[in-house]
């Protein structure tokens, strides 16, 4: 298989993870999962909901584009892009935060629009790129393409969590969009593209304090889910309604006493977890473990330009 490096920075027109998704313009929120919206306001979780013993496991995954190819293909050049990705969980228990020895992969992937027949792996000095084919051309379906390996890659991770330690509650850095089947498995949501409350239910957001939660609420569409808002300690302001707030996201199987109880679980435990703003540009929302973790796994990509070089030679062999 023939292709050619782009010169072109690589860490530019890579679409930024959101809570976007194929149904994001298309969904249905119905706010009286929890209580009516008449009785919305403020949830401060009671002194029960405490994680005691009971371990919380966070998982996440980073990823990086190595370079921007251009492949031969049956019908003629298309675009396609080299990355690296690497995911992995660290796990919280009695006040220490351990990255799960077993629970870390990195890969490697080529992703163009070509069928798989067509597609071939590349294989450099250090490491070998495996292919997936890319729905299109465009930089967003590449990124995808590349995003949904190391998603499989956070799923495997939360099975084998879920495998050595039963009772772990898992949190995964990001929409549950596609781990909606885990059992125990939260979502957590940092960043906020899509308003799903309006009118009172916005309002009761806003009024949120630090530790406290709305009432939980379903999303229908093609991905169904539960959620709910948590503010994290911080700085309130006005002038920034969603300052420190995180969504969190649970499967619709999960209902009545349970449903509540996760979500006053992830309420009470979530502020523990909350990062500086003296440490991290991303706090209080990017949480410590998380940050700790994303650190790690960066190393774990090796260097950007040793990786760089590698696939230039390659593309000279071809």
């Amino acid at each position: 298989m023939r292709f050619a490096i782009d010169p072109w920075d690589p860490s530019y027109g890579v679409a930024n993870e959101s809570d976007t998704g194929p149904d994001a313009t298309a969904v249905t929120v119905e706010l009286g999962t929890e209580r009516p919206i008449g009785a919305w306001e403020p949830v401060s979780p009671p002194g029960s909901a405490s994680l005691g013993e009971r371990a919380v496991a966070f998982v996440d995954g980073v990823r990086r584009v190595e370079a921007r190819i251009w492949v031969e293909g049956p019908d003629g050049v298309v675009p396609g892009v080299c990355a690296s990705w690497a995911a992995g969980a660290v796990c919280c228990s009695g006040g220490v935060a351990t990255i799960h020895p077993d629970a870390v992969e990195v890969g490697r992937t080529i992703a163009a629009p070509l069928p798989a027949r067509s597609l071939q792996s590349v294989v450099t000095r250090h490491v070998t790129y495996l292919p997936v084919p890319a729905n299109g051309p465009a930089p967003e379906d590449l990124w995808l393409a590349v995003q949904q390996e190391m998603g499989r890659a956070e799923i495997r991770i939360a099975n084998a969590i879920r495998r050595h330690t039963p009772d772990a509650l898992v949190v995964v850095d990001g929409p549950l969009q596609g781990r909606e089947h885990l059992a125990g498995v939260v979502g957590l949501v940092k960043t906020h593209h899509v308003a799903y409350l309006a009118g009172p239910a916005a309002t009761v957001l806003g009024a949120l304090a630090p530790g406290e939660r709305t009432p939980v609420f379903t999303v229908t569409g093609r991905f169904p889910r539960h959620s709910w808002y948590v503010r994290l300690p911080g700085a309130v302001s006005s002038m920034v309604p969603l300052a420190g707030v995180v969504r969190c996201e649970c499967p619709v199987q999960v209902v009545g006493d349970e449903l509540v109880a996760l979500a006053d679980l992830l309420t009470a435990a979530l502020p523990r977890f909350a990062s500086s703003p003296v440490k991290d540009s991303r706090a209080p929302q990017n949480l410590t473990p998380i940050s700790g973790l994303e650190r790690r796994l960066r190393h774990r990509l090796g260097d950007p330009q040793v990786l760089y070089r590698s696939l230039r030679v390659a593309a000279g062999r071809t």
